[in-house]
């Protein structure tokens, strides 16, 4: 189960690493789309779309329904959950250790003021 949950993160991250890939989840976020008026949106082949399609599905962030001949797209961030909260541990972590730092550089200028 962790493997299968890494292997997930590791998809996710994957994703949302090409700027191209962030671009059509922040298009599919308002609203779902056909695949032909997602890769009107961008300056490369309908074949390139569909390669940066792919990996958000297989990352699970978009869903595709097939109506008749055309393919919908929609968002599906329930993936990004898992990230956000495995950001979360580490946003946690560095806080901890900045507040930290920032302590004992405050008691450091103190004792150097008053020498």
């Amino acid at each position: 189960m962790v493997e299968q949950q890494a292997s997930q993160l590791d998809a996710v991250f994957k994703a949302v690493a090409d700027p191209t890939r962030r671009a059509i989840l922040a298009r599919l976020a308002s609203a779902d789309a056909r695949v032909t008026d997602i890769a009107k949106d961008f300056p490369m082949s309908l074949n390139a779309v569909s390669k940066h399609l792919r990996v958000l599905e297989g990352a699970a962030l978009v869903r595709r329904t097939v109506v008749g001949r055309e393919h919908v797209l929609a968002l599906d961030a329930s993936a990004m959950a898992e990230a956000a909260r495995w950001m979360d541990h580490y946003r946690r972590f560095w806080e901890e250790r900045l507040a930290a730092l920032d302590a004992l550089m405050t008691e450091r200028t103190k004792k150097g003021r008053k020498k």
